[in-house]
């Protein structure tokens, strides 16, 4: 398939690597190409071609294999396909060269806008349970390619609406469906575009569905997939998932009382329906109930997910630098009765005057930092006149100091401080994770605790 080929690899960062090496391996003749001359300097022990700043394809290439965050319309892609060249994702190389093993790993893979990266952690947890050589890779950090090296029997892969955009093939032994919400509207152009590359997950042997949100269920319901499962809050039909008298109950692969749903962490509505969507897809493996009990039981959630970092005075100090758009960050403030909330950041051309009007009533103020910060104080002000707004112009680890001594000083006892921004981080940190750390570094000085 690829022996001899001359292969264009755009983008030398996290999925750089493990492309170089499989196609290497392959016998391919690769270039690399990236705006960074750093990311592109840690592949040179590689002796592939390296390239800064490709706007066109080399002449004679046979194959284009983009990072995941490349959009189409990028000048290099856009050249590509305009020369006939074929345009793939890191996750589409992973599913062809799966699909020439003779045995070759299960895919169990999971998307939606919100609680992907916990579901596939649950999942990992239930089939580890089970005793299935599981791992859990692709948007969740680890990629598929990379965890590929290790001979699992199963890949819990997370995938991001860009990744499915660059992966038409995959075929999934199951897929699971959260949710769909405004999201990356900025890449893919329009909501129609942005959920048709999640329906890309509902295409294998079974197509799992959170059918408690209209937008999924009719996705499910026109879903190619031979087998289709959904997912309810409410007490389950056939072939559906639920929660019946405080139990996650299995009417689709049985007839199986699951777990009780106070033993789920996160508890509430969100980390519930990924326990639950977690448990479809592995029952649709074939696990045991008792695995999905015990694999569910012991799941802890990632960091910067509604993590208390402290409390004092009655005011309580949540990062949430997950929820990096406004669905998910409408699902945190739900969790509280007075919020004072920090936000801001990139909103990837998404609305929040949804999330603002419903919020209103919980906030009793708001600090905003970042790019867009403009843009979520025009929203308040339209909807939540009330709400007391502070801004914060700083743009490096300093503007976090100064919104948490803003948003406690705003806070009273019984009060959470809430960090759930709405938006990317890029335009002032590394990634959410940066930007967890430097709300709960600023936080902990603030109170004069250890970091």
């Amino acid at each position: 398939m690829i022996t001899g080929k001359r292969v264009l690899v755009a983008g030398a960062g996290v999925t750089g690597p493990s492309v170089v090496r499989a196609l290497v391996a392959e016998g391919a003749h690769v270039t690399v190409t990236d705006g960074s001359a750093d990311r592109l300097a840690k592949l040179a022990a590689t002796g592939v071609e390296l390239v800064a700043g490709l706007t066109e394809p080399p002449a004679g290439t046979d194959l284009v294999v983009t990072a995941p965050g490349w959009k189409p319309t990028s000048p290099l892609l856009v050249a590509a396909a305009e020369a006939g060249i074929e345009v793939i994702g890191d996750v589409e190389l992973a599913w062809r060269l799966c699909q020439r093993l003779d045995d070759p790993p299960a895919w169990l893979v999971v998307t939606g806008t919100n609680g992907k990266t916990t579901t596939v952690g649950m999942l990992e947890s239930i089939l580890k349970a089970a005793g299935v050589h599981a791992i859990a890779c692709g948007n969740i950090g680890l990629p598929v390619l990379e965890a590929m090296e290790s001979g699992p029997e199963v890949l819990a892969v997370e995938l991001s609406s860009f990744q499915l955009h660059w992966a038409p093939s995959v075929r999934p032994a199951a897929g699971a469906l959260l949710n769909i919400a405004e999201d990356h509207l900025d890449w893919h152009g329009t909501m129609e575009a942005y959920a048709q590359a999640k329906a890309g997950v509902l295409t294998g042997a079974v197509a799992i569905g959170g059918v408690d949100d209209p937008y999924v269920a009719k996705l499910l319901v026109n879903s190619p997939s031979p087998r289709k499962v959904g997912v309810t809050l409410d007490e389950p039909l056939d072939d559906q998932l639920g929660i019946l008298d405080g139990k996650l109950v299995d009417r689709a692969f049985g007839a199986d009382d699951l777990v009780e749903a106070r033993d789920v962490t996160p508890n509430g509505a969100p980390g519930l329906t990924d326990a639950l969507v977690a448990a479809a897809v592995a029952r649709a493996y074939g696990v045991p109930a008792q695995a999905v009990a015990d694999g569910l039981r012991a799941f802890r959630p990632a960091a910067h997910r509604a993590a208390v970092v402290a409390e004092l005075g009655g005011i309580t100090y949540v990062n949430d630098s997950k929820a990096t758009n406004p669905h998910a960050v409408a699902a945190s403030i739900r969790a509280y009765d007075r919020v004072v909330w920090i936000a801001g950041g990139q909103l990837k051309g998404v609305s929040v005057d949804e999330l603002v009007a419903e919020a209103a009533p919980r906030l009793a103020g708001a600090v905003l930092i970042g790019q867009d910060r403009d843009v979520i104080a025009a929203a308040l002000a339209r909807h939540a006149p009330d709400v007391p707004v502070r801004l914060v112009t700083a743009g490096d680890d300093g503007a976090m100091t100064s919104a948490v001594d803003l948003a406690g000083a705003m806070a009273r006892p019984g009060d959470v401080v809430l960090l759930a921004p709405a938006g990317a981080s890029l335009d002032m940190f590394t990634d959410y994770g940066h930007r967890g750390r430097a709300f709960a570094d600023a936080v902990l000085a603030r109170l004069g605790l250890p970091t």
